[in-house]
């Protein structure tokens, strides 16, 4: 101890004495409109050293000698600019202003503000230390309505899973969304899931984020759980001059022939000592639309598989989507700056269902069956319909200063809520017993159950089955601090290095809170002949007219029930149904990181380092058996704590062959933690049925060793070509095990059908990946405009560990994915077709091959385009999924649907007015 506190004291004199000799330049980068230039090379030749921009276009030089330097600053697509600065013990803060460069045809290289935004992006990914792929908000290509993950579509390696036609769960070089993390200025944004970590990117407008970096190869001073990787979504900082703008479309989708619109605006500038700077954005959109579902349950095996459920579904829903940002920074001194930052979303989905279904069919002879069919309506009270009310918000404090002249010192302090809230979720149901039924599996793509001798639409057949209501409550709360230090030990030249150290804290909580209530009316209710209801059937529904839906229950109907009037109704709480779900979990994560940068010469430069992370677990779940349970007093509480640590080496190597063109290597580890549901003591059973399903608090962490090598060509013209390979090594995956022959300790004699999730042994990941993006400017004429964008990558993943079962791959690992888009833009005048397809891929094992499910193929085609009537006013336009692809899962083979999901196409028409 005595030998590090000599050694620090020691440090801290040198740097004093050296910096009594030294000044700093600093300042901001920008485009003449006046917006930050990220990744901008700020170098002073003669003295082997600079810095890089960051996303805010601010750099800082430090150790800058005395004396009269020339700073040179280069940026791909832009003039490079040169400036005498003389320091004397002093600090100089020095702007540029870039001008669009021109090539030997006096053409101007970047045209537009894709190209622009292009351009940002790739500059940011050329400076960056570590494997990243970057995309600003100019480069988007989407227009307002886009939820954040449509935008991250077009990254190589990206496919997203869909929830109601929208882009919502994130998918890294073909690895499931619950092995990455999505962060939010740095931070990693709470889950308003119940039963899981993933981020809900349906939940944040693309037009909040002004940049989108994912981070392939992480390093020591970033969180480690991203095995996959890590997205950072950037929020909007103000730029050097005042900015405003207004945007506003409107849509149509043809599924329900219902609107869409969209209304965001953004208002930015600093004062005119330029010490404070705000930025506010705020965005509104609306959205009726609807979808057209046909689930299925198979039994049997491969030769002969048979139908033992149906169910034809019909989605009404209204979502709106609002968020509001509100962003400041001060700068007392070239030295000393604090920020602030917050974000708001609220996404609300007002939905109703009508499900039509054939329960629990059984053959009762020779090519016949028969099923219970249930007709049930989905609403609630507010709107009569069912309320969905997903919330995130997140604010965050951070300084940033400079001390000695040399020394970087970063504090932050965060906090942030995410909740998932559905109140008054009402259900009725009526049912027809002992349907007699066949079953048409000439397509076991669109297999059919086709009712015998009775009308299954006659409302006077279906008497009244239940009638429920629940509430439900998620919430996840986290809160946090970190501290970094940057010290430079060779502070000029060839070799220079410099040390980074820190610490952070995280102290996590999330609980689910549901309850779910059957209510008996009294009278008058007993048939669905006797309360106002109405035929459902679309014309021209979207999984094919064979699939009829009938008559249902009115959904207002369902809203007005005076459910809490106790002479019209009997009610009872069905335990089964929430206290398995619910519990209370916390989660503290302690993190201490360093990082060595050696630069080597002109064109090497090396990071080595080490986390060490420790994390303290408490859980409390609900021990219960369904069949005997009365009340609450029925109900056993189990509770389980748990600690561990990992230790996660680091090396990331970059090597410049020349201007044009790069070699990255990284070797990081990195870890998953299990879902939250996953790791709660509960123990869920029925004893009568003699199924048996329960967590597993004793999870571990999913620990990933990886590889990964890239190669990096940029073009003159703002384009690249990348190259590369990666491969994962994991130990401790997890999945479902299930058995049925297990034997619970309170009952000796039974054996259950048992599920729980397990620790696997091994797995291994695969994969290359390759991408171009180029403006075609050596072909003639007008085709120069032309712009292209292609990426592909492979992942293949083997599997070890998952008892009774071999050569299986790793859930939710995609082996094909491509990207592709081709642009014409010019000036004033944008369009673009955009294709995107991802493979199939196992999504959950099931005991045997027949029963695995897997998420099926997609392809996606989209178009837009956009045209500058007058200087800042901006028309655009938009058609998504034109090829009409449906969300679907399939059973065992891919002909077997288990469920299939339409929602058409869709088109918005907008103004865009850039003040």
């Amino acid at each position: 101890m005595k030998k590090i506190t000599v050694l620090l004291c020691s440090l801290i004199i040198t740097i004093t004495a050296f910096s009594q000799s030294t000044g700093i330049i600093s300042g901001v980068v920008t485009d003449s409109k006046g917006l930050p230039l990220p990744g901008a090379s700020v170098i002073i030749e003669e003295l082997k050293t600079g810095s890089y921009t960051g996303f805010d276009g601010k750099y800082n030089v430090l150790n800058v000698t005395n004396g009269t330097h020339e700073l040179i600053v280069t940026y791909l697509g832009y003039e490079t600019i040169k400036e005498k600065v003389t320091i004397n013990n002093d600090s100089k803060v020095i702007n540029f202003k870039l001008k669009v460069s021109t090539n030997r045809l006096n053409e101007v290289v970047l045209k537009g503000s894709m190209a622009q935004g292009q351009a940002k992006a790739l500059n940011q990914q050329k400076a960056n230390t570590h494997i990243t792929n970057v995309v600003a908000s100019d480069q988007v290509g989407k227009f307002p309505d886009a939820n954040i993950g449509e935008a991250l579509k077009r990254i190589p390696g990206i496919s997203m899973q869909n929830d109601q036609g929208e882009a919502r769960n994130i998918v890294i070089r073909g690895i499931a969304p619950q092995l990455n993390s999505v962060m939010l200025n740095g931070d990693r944004i709470p889950s308003a899931e119940g039963d899981n970590r993933n981020v809900q990117m349906d939940l944040i407008p693309a037009d909040m984020i002004q940049v989108i970096e994912v981070n392939k190869a992480i390093t020591s001073d970033m969180e480690a759980d991203a095995i996959g990787g890590a997205v950072n979504l950037i929020t909007r900082t103000a730029p050097s001059n005042f900015r405003a703008s207004l945007t506003a479309s409107y849509g149509q989708n043809p599924v329900r022939e219902t609107p869409l619109y969209n209304i965001s605006g953004l208002i930015s500038g600093r004062t005119s000592d330029d010490k404070l700077g705000a930025v506010v954005s705020i965005s509104q959109y609306s959205n009726e639309y609807g979808s057209d579902n046909i689930e299925f349950e198979w039994d049997g095996d491969f030769d002969k598989p048979i139908l033992s459920d149906q169910q034809i579904r019909k989605y009404n829903v209204k979502r709106n989507r609002q968020s509001i940002s509100a962003n400041l920074d001060y700068k007392f001194s070239a030295k000393n700056a604090i920020y602030f930052k917050s974000i708001y979303n609220v996404r609300k989905d007002w939905e109703n269902r009508y499900r039509f279904r054939y329960k629990g069919i059984e053959e009762v002879a020779d090519g016949l069956y028969e099923a219970e069919v249930r007709r049930q309506t989905k609403g609630g009270t507010e709107k009569n319909a069912r309320l969905e009310e997903q919330k995130v918000k997140k604010v965050s404090f951070k300084g940033e200063h400079i001390l000695f002249n040399s020394v970087e010192l970063e504090w932050k302090a965060n906090y942030s809520e995410a909740s998932e809230e559905r109140p008054n979720e009402r259900y009725i149901s009526y049912r027809n017993k002992d349907v007699a039924l066949t079953q048409n599996l000439t397509s076991l793509e669109f297999p059919e159950v086709v009712p015998v001798g009775s009308d299954f639409n006659d409302p006077t057949e279906f008497d009244l089955k239940e009638i429920s209501e629940e509430n439900k409550l998620t919430k996840e709360v986290s809160k946090g601090y970190k501290m970094d230090l940057d010290i430079p030990l060779i502070k000029t030249g060839d070799n220079q290095n410099k040390l980074k150290i820190g610490y952070k804290y995280k102290d996590k909580e999330k609980s689910r809170d549901n309850n779910y209530i059957e209510y008996e009316p009294t009278t008058g209710l007993d048939f669905l002949s006797n309360i106002p209801y109405s035929d459902q059937t679309v014309s021209g529904y979207l999984a094919g007219d064979k699939y009829e839906l009938g008559n249902f229950a009115d959904a207002n109907f369902l809203g007005g029930l005076d459910l809490n009037n106790s002479i019209l109704f009997e009610s009872e709480a069905i335990l089964e149904e929430f206290v398995p779900q619910n519990y209370l979990a916390r989660e503290e994560v302690q993190a201490a990181y360093a990082m060595f940068t050696q630069k080597l010469g002109s064109k090497f430069n090396a990071i080595a380092g080490v986390r060490f992370e420790k994390t303290n677990l408490d859980y409390t779940g609900y021990r219960i058996d369904i069949e005997t349970a009365e009340s609450l007093d029925d109900v056993e509480v189990v509770s389980a704590s748990k600690n561990y640590s990992n230790w996660l080496p680091n090396l990331q190597l970059k090597y410049s062959i020349n201007t044009s063109n790069i070699v990255r290597l990284a070797y990081s580890n990195s870890i998953a933690r299990p879902n939250y549901y996953d790791l709660v003591p509960y123990q869920n059973l029925n004893s009568d049925d003699l199924e048996f399903e329960e967590g597993n608090p004793n999870l571990k962490a999913t620990e990933s060793m990886n590889l990964d090598l890239m190669y990096e060509k940029y073009f003159s013209n703002v384009g690249i070509f990348s190259a590369g390979v990666f491969y994962k090594d994991l130990d401790n995956w997890i999945y479902t095990y299930r058995e049925d022959d297990y034997v619970d300790a309170a009952f000796p004699t039974e054996t259950f059908e048992y599920s729980q999730p397990r620790n696997g042994k091994t797995a291994s990941i695969l994969g290359f990946e390759v991408s171009l993006q180029r403006k075609l400017n050596f072909l003639p004429g007008f085709l120069r405009n032309l712009n292209l964008y292609l990426n592909y990558t492979y992942t293949n993943s083997e599997t070890d560990g998952i008892e009774g079962r071999e050569d299986v791959a790793l859930a939710g690992a995609v082996e094909n994915m491509f990207n592709g888009s081709l642009a014409y833009e010019t000036d004033k005048f944008l369009m673009r077709a955009s294709v995107n397809f991802a493979d199939d891929y196992i999504d959950e094992y099931g005991d045997e091959a027949f029963e695995d499910r897997y998420y099926d193929s997609q392809l996606f085609l989209d178009v837009n385009a956009s045209y500058e009537v007058l200087t800042g006013l901006r028309l655009f336009t938009e058609f998504k999924n034109l090829t009409n692809q449906e969300l679907r899962y399939y059973q065992g083979t891919q002909a077997q649907t288990m469920q299939a999901e339409w929602y058409d196409f869709n088109w918005n028409v907008g103004l865009k007015y850039n003040f």
